[in-house]
């Protein structure tokens, strides 16, 4: 069982009243506050590896600061290692693709983990599967107040081309998963922890981290903008996809960690190997 976070309630979500004559596919749907980035991570590649089901998972805020790297990142090119160190920042290796972010209280998080023969019209490959998630948080950001929300080359950005959130990926098989951090809001303090990246998307055009990223609760109405994004969200993915319901809680997805030998690419990064300071 993981520690930290709750449960989120949605009241309208459709509940299944007979899983044994289900006919069609299940999205099950785990609605969180504040559970830990690193539980989040290892719970959803355990959903991933150790089970068949379709998830979208959505967690309203990190419970601790975190800085999370790809599986392919190396740290001393994409933090300032020192600076982290003595901020306290805990540093995390997920297991999918995709850039070095810093997470918080103020990031919004939505992951939908996907069995392919449940939607057979998406390639199980990176851009098929941006697309599709792009006509879910489209219309959900529209209904939350902000209509210019697109899709930019592997990011989520605004009209006026500042990026509001972060996609990464796994693809195993005919199973797929795709991870989004979205910024309600963020701490220029500690989004001075990430390094220019040497490789960057073409639109960023060289600029800094806070001159490249823009706050949702700047472009959302502020008095209850935030719970309205992810009520749609949640709103959208149902509407996109012709599955049954169920809302599940963390107990009952946790029961995926019971297989720890597929779970091999979550990790705590020791940022003290990457810095020439002794102790």
């Amino acid at each position: 069982m993981l520690n930290g976070g709750s449960t989120k309630k949605y009241p309208a979500l459709p509940q299944l009243s007979s899983p044994t004559r289900m006919s069609r596919p299940v999205l099950n749907v785990l609605l969180l506050s504040r559970l830990p980035i690193y539980n989040q991570l290892h719970l959803e590649e355990a959903l991933l590896r150790a089970t068949k089901d379709n998830w979208l998972i959505v967690n309203d805020g990190a419970f601790d600061p975190a800085i999370v790297v790809g599986i392919s990142g190396r740290p001393p090119q994409l933090i300032d290692c020192e600076l982290s160190l003595r901020h306290g920042i805990q540093a995390i290796r997920r297991f999918t693709g995709g850039g070095t972010v810093v997470v918080d209280h103020d990031t919004l998080f939505s992951t939908l983990i996907m069995q392919g023969s449940a939607l057979p019209d998406v390639d199980c490959f990176p851009q098929p599967i941006m697309a599709w998630t792009e006509r879910i948080y489209r219309p959900a950001f529209a209904a939350a107040g902000c209509p210019d929300f697109a899709l930019r080359e592997n990011d989520y950005i605004i009209g006026d081309g500042r990026k509001v959130g972060g996609n990464a990926q796994a693809i195993t098989g005919r199973r797929w998963l795709h991870h989004t951090s979205f910024l309600w809001d963020f701490d220029p303090q500690r989004m001075a922890l990430l390094r220019q990246p040497a490789k960057a998307p073409q639109y960023r055009q060289g600029r800094t981290h806070l001159d490249f990223v823009a706050r949702l609760r700047d472009v959302l109405p502020m008095h209850g903008g935030r719970q309205r994004l992810l009520d749609a969200i949640v709103g959208s993915a149902i509407d996109m996809v012709d599955f049954e319901v169920q809302e599940r809680t963390l107990a009952e997805a946790s029961a995926a960690l019971q297989q720890p030998q597929l779970l091999l690419g979550t990790k705590l990064l020791d940022l003290r190997q990457f810095t020439t300071r002794s102790d």
